[in-house]
């Protein structure tokens, strides 16, 4: 069974940062992995994917300010998070799609909130 679960969210300050995780279990391949958001009210978001042959894109709402990367022994991406914004706060959801027309997985989100 394949699980994706999230850590690190949290409240910050305008300007801070956060680093998020996604630890995946049950799987060992992806087609694409990546990070996305939902706010009260908006639809979500995705902020950035890693494909398999190893690009990665951001959203223009996050780039140059946020920064996915993957520790392959630990089976975990991770989703720096810098220069934030009120406009930030949102849930954040981990995703991965195992194949080209494989499933798509979700982590449970982990809540992150920038506020004064």
């Amino acid at each position: 069974q394949v699980q994706l679960v999230e850590s690190g969210g949290g409240l910050v300050e305008p300007g801070g940062s956060l680093r998020l995780s996604c630890a995946a279990s049950g799987i060992d391949t992806f087609f694409l992995w990546g990070w996305s958001r939902q706010a009260p009210g908006k639809q979500r978001e995705r902020l950035a994917t890693l494909s398999s042959g190893g690009n990665i894109n951001y959203a223009d709402s996050v780039k140059g300010r946020f920064t996915l990367s993957r520790d392959n022994a630990k089976n975990t991406v991770f989703l720096q998070m810098n220069s934030l914004e009120t406009e930030d706060t949102a849930v954040y959801y981990c995703y991965l799609r195992s194949g080209v027309f494989g499933s798509d997985y979700w982590g449970q989100g982990t809540q992150v909130i920038v506020s004064t």
